[in-house]
C-alpha cells in the first residue's frame, strides 16, 4: 500500500515538472516571436526601410544617375557641393530631414510600376548615404508624376516598388533627388555689398525714357538718363537703391526649356536688363523676360524669366524678389 502512494506522488510529481517545462519552453517561444516580428515591417525589412539611422550624423551624400554623379559632403560645419561649392542650407536641411524621416506610403503593384515606370523608361537615381566612410543606406528613386511625392523607390532593383512620403509632409520629395549641381548651390543673384559696386546700368525695353545709370566717383554717386548726367535726383533714394543689391534671390531653375526654347525667348525682346559692374572689374548681367505659363500660354502675373550671361540655363524670379530694383528713373527724384 506505501509503495503504492509513493509511486503516485511520484507520478503526480512529474507530471508538475513536465508542464513546468512545456509552460517555461512555450512562454520562451511567445518571447522569441515577439522580439522577432516587433524588428520586422510588413513588407521585410531588408525591402522597405528606407530611412538612415547614423549613430551620430550623416556626413555624405551620393546621388548619380545617366552617367553623372553628385557628392554631398560635409566639411566641418558646411556641406560642399562636389568638394567645391558651398551648398545651400535649406536644401541640406530638408534632404537630411527626408532621409531619416521617410517611411513608406503604400507599396506598388508590378503592373502599375510597369505602366508608370518601365514603360515611359524612366532611369532611378541611385542614392547612397555614408556616416564618415561607411555606407549605411542606399536606394533607388524613380521620379514620377503618377503621385504627389513625385517618386516611387526601390532598395535595389529586383526589390518591391513603394511610394514613399514624409509624414507630415504632403510635398514632392521625390523632385529634392537631382544630379544638378545648380539644384545645390545657393539661388543668388546678387549678393554684393554698396562698397562692392561701381555702377549699375539699369534699361527699361518697354519704355527707354525710364532707363537709368548709376555710377560712383571719387566716392560719390552720379546719376544719369545713359546719355547725359542729370541733376536734381534725391542722393537718398540712390543709395538705398544701391543697398537693394545686398541680397537678390530667385525661386528655381528652369531646366526643361529646350535649345530651340531658349534660342525663341533669346530673339524675343527682354522687359528689363539691368548690368552691375564691380570694383573688381567683375559684372553682371541679369536679363529678365516676360513668363507665361499654363497651357494658354497666359502671361504670368507674379514671377519672370531671367538668366545670367555667365550661364546657358533660365531661371524662374518672383516680382515679389526683384521688384526693388525694378524702378522708374523718375522715382529718383522728389515728387
Amino acid at each position: 500500500m506505501v509503495q503504492k502512494k509513493n509511486l503516485y506522488k511520484i507520478l503526480i510529481m512529474n507530471r508538475i515538472i513536465i508542464r513546468n517545462i512545456l509552460l517555461f519552453v512555450i512562454l520562451i517561444l511567445l518571447l522569441l516571436m515577439v522580439i522577432f516580428f516587433r524588428g520586422r515591417s510588413p513588407f521585410g525589412k531588408r525591402n522597405s526601410s528606407f530611412a538612415s539611422m547614423p549613430k551620430e550624423e550623416i556626413t555624405k551624400i551620393e546621388l548619380s544617375a545617366d552617367g553623372t554623379k553628385l557628392f554631398l559632403e560635409k566639411e566641418g560645419e558646411n556641406w560642399l557641393v562636389n568638394g567645391r561649392d558651398p551648398a545651400r542650407k535649406n536644401s541640406i536641411l530638408f534632404i537630411l530631414r527626408i532621409l531619416t524621416e521617410m517611411k513608406i506610403k503604400s507599396p506598388v503593384s508590378s503592373e502599375f510600376f510597369s505602366k508608370e515606370i518601365s514603360e515611359k523608361k524612366i532611369n532611378p537615381v541611385r542614392v547612397r548615404i555614408f556616416e564618415k566612410n561607411k555606407v549605411i543606406k542606399s536606394f533607388l528613386v524613380y521620379k514620377t508624376g503618377s503621385n504627389i511625392y513625385g517618386n516611387i523607390m526601390k532598395m535595389r532593383e529586383g526589390s518591391k516598388p513603394f511610394i514613399v512620403n514624409v509624414p507630415g509632409f504632403e510635398g514632392d520629395i521625390g523632385s529634392l533627388f537631382t544630379v544638378h549641381e545648380l539644384d545645390w548651390q545657393p539661388l543668388t543673384v546678387f549678393n554684393l555689398l554698396p562698397s562692392e559696386i561701381s555702377s549699375v546700368i539699369f534699361e527699361n525695353i518697354g519704355d527707354p525714357s525710364s532707363s537709368f545709370s548709376i555710377s560712383v566717383k571719387d566716392q560719390k554717386y552720379l546719376f544719369s538718363d545713359l546719355n547725359n548726367t542729370l541733376s536734381g535726383w534725391d542722393s537718398l533714394r540712390v543709395k538705398r537703391y544701391i543697398s537693394y543689391f545686398t541680397f537678390v534671390q530667385f525661386e528655381k531653375w528652369e531646366f526643361d526649356i529646350s535649345d530651340e526654347e531658349k534660342q525663341k525667348i533669346e530673339s524675343e525682346n527682354p522687359l528689363y536688363r539691368i548690368t552691375v559692374n564691380r570694383i573688381n572689374g567683375e559684372k553682371t548681367v541679369l536679363t529678365l523676360w516676360e513668363r507665361h505659363a499654363g497651357e494658354n500660354g497666359v502671361a504670368d502675373s507674379d514671377r519672370l524669366l531671367a538668366k545670367t550671361e555667365d550661364r546657358d540655363e533660365f531661371f524662374i524670379i518672383r516680382y515679389f524678389d526683384v521688384d526693388p530694383l525694378l524702378k522708374k528713373q523718375s522715382y529718383f527724384f522728389p515728387q
